[in-house]
């Protein structure tokens, strides 16, 4: 007899996992979609209160398909999502972190979103448990979307539906050698090979539970990991986009959320052998990678600590991560008729620091928020084009009439 190919295969990597794997397992067992077409493959990684036990208790008494797989601890996520997907035989994969739980119908109307939409990977709405989640992404519901046209870059978890056959096309795999930002090199590449990515946000279809010992927190470890994460995500990005705006606005996730926090309120504790390090590891990134068109599209605070980075200033960065801190508003100041507006944090329009005016200026998304501010730039770009026009018109008239 020919046993169906499930359509989903759930791989949980579990590590010092209980109470909170039985409510996972739980929602997976719940699930609309049926039992006959959920494969569920389940990592131990050498988990000592009793995650290996249950695990093997619930494969033997669920209708569903369950592999349970145990192992000497691994020392982090990859290697047991790994192992899941190299014997996931599901169409698709979801990626269920044991101290999480599913929504009700999620994986049914991902699924469903996948085949009827013909897209690569499936965002389901997230919601926090005691924790907080990602929210700027679940506007609305996407049939058909990509990286560029939405804000799924924020979310580069790997809790998501990701088709099988583009992971085994391009051997995709997460990488053992990062401890922390795995998922958001994993994930990133998907969003960028896949034929298109769907948002359900109609529906909560994850719950990310936050554990009371803390131990769902990715490992802090050094500061050192975090640059290796930007790095590596850094890489990829300029791999598989070419450069210019697309890449830009790419480039914003690993500036902004992996790096520039190495340059936060955490820095003025630092010292100062840790603050020279930093500078250190950042500088071939900012070399590389930091440009004008990222530059842009940053609000001043976080383009200025960056500038100072890439400048290698660190004389003048303390006392801007300070005023940051302190949660100080920076004067404005409205010129040009008020369609410029710079905001005068630190050293603005000081000579000894010699600092650009243009990393102080406010793009139209920030100068919104200040009385006073007109947004006359395209306004100004159409009334430049028509006057072009003109002169090219009235030229070839004299030149017809000649």
């Amino acid at each position: 007899m020919t046993v169906a190919q499930p359509d989903v295969t759930v791989v949980i990597g579990a590590y010092e996992a209980m109470p909170y794997l039985i409510e996972c397992l739980s929602s997976v067992e719940a699930q609309s979609i049926g039992p006959e077409r959920i494969e569920v493959i389940a990592v131990d990684d050498g988990s000592t209160d009793g995650t290996g036990e249950y695990l093997e208790e619930f494969a033997e008494r669920t209708p569903m398909r369950v592999l349970v797989i145990r192992q000497e601890n691994s020392g982090g996520p990859s290697g047991p999502r790994n192992l899941g997907l190299a014997k996931a035989t599901g169409r698709y994969v979801f990626f269920l972190d044991a101290d999480d739980r599913l929504g009700p119908e999620a994986l049914e109307r991902m699924v469903a979103m996948a085949d009827r939409a013909g897209t690569d990977v499936v965002l389901g709405k997230v919601e926090g448990v005691n924790r907080s989640a990602p929210k700027s992404m679940w506007g609305k519901t996407l049939e058909r979307t990509d990286v560029f046209s939405s804000n799924i870059k924020f979310t580069l978890s790997a809790q998501k539906l990701f088709r099988r056959e583009l992971l085994d096309r391009h051997g995709m795999r997460f990488d053992e050698s990062l401890f922390t930002g795995e998922d958001a090199l994993f994930t990133m590449e998907a969003y960028l090979r896949a034929d298109g990515v769907s948002v359900v946000a109609d529906h909560t279809c994850y719950y990310l539970v936050g554990r009371d010992d803390g131990k769902h927190v990715t490992k802090s470890g050094s500061y050192t990991l975090r640059f290796d994460s930007a790095r590596a995500l850094m890489r990829l990005i300029a791999e598989l986009v070419p450069a210019g705006g697309r890449r830009d606005q790419l480039m914003i996730r690993p500036f902004l959320v992996t790096l520039l926090p190495q340059f936060g309120p955490k820095y003025l504790t630092d010292s100062e052998e840790i603050r020279r390090h930093k500078f250190e590891l950042a500088k071939p990134l900012m070399d590389t990678y930091w440009t004008e068109g990222v530059a842009q599209r940053l609000r001043v605070h976080e383009r200025l600590r960056l500038h100072l980075v890439a400048e290698q200033r660190p004389e003048l960065l303390l006392e801007v991560v300070k005023f940051v801190k302190a949660k100080k508003q920076a004067t404005a100041l409205l010129e040009k008729k008020g369609r410029r507006v710079y905001l005068a944090y630190p050293h603005f329009r000081d000579s000894a620091a010699g600092v650009p005016d243009s990393v102080y200026l406010a793009e139209p998304r920030e100068a919104r928020g200040f009385p006073g501010y007109r947004e006359g730039g395209v306004d100004m770009f159409v009334r430049r084009a028509v006057r072009k026009a003109r002169r090219v018109l009235t030229s070839r008239e004299v030149r017809q009439a000649a």
